[in-house]
């Protein structure tokens, strides 16, 4: 096998090291201790669905609030001023809302996305995402490692029993690099927190078995859709939160209002305070 075979394989093996450090978490705090701290449900739903879900999460708690209503043809608009939120992400979106938008929309505005980038950072910081400049530059290299493999034998000028060779001692690395690709930019203590806590707060079968609305944002932060189409199906659906509506549901404004769609009786006379019951919603 020609030398210079070994040179492209030997470079290979070098991108494919360079990229797995680069892939390592650059958070300055242990993995012990980023899962041991539970973040925020708009931080929970980043780890989870990434900007789509924590934009969806700081929509509910301000719907919660009466501070965000579903708009015409699957909008959200403004209802009013943010009440008593002091989250970034939910302050951003309020703020994002200048008019009706619908969900993709808002999350692409200014306000929003500096929000939930502002939220990745701390994640990134904490050991549970990847940044995102490492994250892409080791991709970069993962990608140029099987064209070295395939690429430099031939260009070394390999042929018969030496191009096999040189082929063969090249798979490794190339197998490895494909397999780091598909890598997530969540980190493994990201995911056994998740995973611990939907242990811990396994999606209930009713919805009346849940009264506070801080549980509520937890459960629609680990759960995405199903948790939605059982706490808020009416404000999920009209507003557009869903990612994939239900084919049977019903035509808008058929169903009645459930207890998580709309303000208790004893909730009417206070504010609600951040993390208080969740059943402080808008009219539809």
């Amino acid at each position: 096998m020609p030398t210079g075979s070994w040179w492209f394989i030997g470079l290979a093996w070098g991108e494919l090291l360079l990229a797995a450090l680069l892939l390592r978490s650059s958070g300055t705090r242990s993995e012990e201790s980023a899962a041991s701290t539970v973040p925020p449900p708009e931080a929970l739903a980043l780890l989870r669905g990434g900007r789509r879900a924590a934009v969806t999460v700081a929509l509910v708690a301000l719907h919660q609030r009466g501070a965000v209503a579903a708009g015409r043809k699957h909008t959200i608009r403004a209802n009013g001023g943010p009440g008593r939120a002091r989250d970034p992400v939910q302050l951003g979106v309020h703020r994002a809302l200048h008019r009706a938008l619908a969900l993709g929309a808002l999350t692409q505005r200014p306000e929003a996305r500096r929000a939930v980038d502002a939220l990745r950072g701390e994640l990134c910081r904490a050991g549970l995402l990847r940044a995102p400049e490492r994250l892409w530059t080791a991709r970069a290299l993962l990608g140029c490692v099987p064209v070295m493999t395939l690429v430099g034998p031939f260009a070394a000028g390999a042929s018969g029993t030496g191009l096999a060779v040189a082929l063969a001692a090249g798979a490794p690395p190339a197998v490895a690099a494909v397999a780091l690709l598909r890598l997530p930019d969540t980190t493994g203590a990201a995911r056994r927190l998740l995973a611990g806590l939907r242990e811990r707060y396994p999606l209930p079968a009713h919805r009346r078995e849940v009264t506070d609305g801080r549980l509520v944002q937890l459960y629609v932060a680990l759960y995405g859709d199903p948790a939605l189409a059982l706490f808020l199906p009416r404000f999920s659906r009209d507003g557009g939160l869903l990612d994939r509506p239900p084919a049977n549901d019903p035509s808008p404004g058929s169903d009645r209002p459930h207890e998580n769609d709309r303000p208790r009786a004893d909730d009417r006379n206070r504010p609600p305070a951040d993390g208080g019951p969740g059943a402080g919603g808008a009219a539809h």
